[in-house]
């Protein structure tokens, strides 16, 4: 009987990423709009018995929040280091990480931003309205960054079918 090989998740680049945040851009963005991706990301996180806590912000109020079973406190912490980098830079988290390691460098020794309250870590993706920019974020906390990030994207393309 022979295992199965295991292929190593492929870590998407620069111009992937950025790719991901042109695509999914939206309509509009609603309390109902909060609520509905919110659920849809609990909904998902629950099939997935994935230890995450999850958050949407929209200009500053949180529209959003869920704590599943096996999240901390710490994943709240990761969550506002993570949507303050969404905040600042109007990308996606894991891009702005991503573009500091393109460069040879991190986020960390770059950026000169604390990281006790920055963390351009995989998980926090902008709200992006057509015609108006980014308005919030949306971010997961719990999973490795990558598939916390890939969690948010996977969300955003299923909410955009439904809008």
């Amino acid at each position: 009987m022979t295992t199965p090989k295991q292929t190593p998740e492929l870590t998407p680049g620069v111009e992937e990423l950025e790719a991901q945040e042109r695509r999914l851009v939206l309509p509009r963005f609603t309390y109902d709009d909060a609520w509905a991706l919110g659920s849809l990301l609990v909904e998902m996180a629950r099939e997935r018995q994935a230890p995450v806590a999850v958050d949407i912000h929209r200009a500053g109020q949180q529209l959003f929040h869920a704590a599943l079973p096996g999240s901390t406190p710490d994943n709240d912490v990761w969550i506002a280091r993570k949507r303050r980098v969404v905040e600042r830079y109007g990308s996606a988290s894991y891009l702005v990480g991503a573009r500091h390691r393109a460069k040879g460098t991190t986020f960390e020794a770059s950026s000169r931003l604390d990281p006790d309250t920055y963390a351009a870590h995989g998980g926090s993706f902008p709200i992006t309205v057509e015609g108006v920019g980014v308005i919030g974020a949306v971010t997961v906390s719990g999973l490795p960054q990558l598939q916390d990030h890939q969690m948010v994207v996977e969300a955003l393309e299923h909410f955009l079918t439904r809008s």
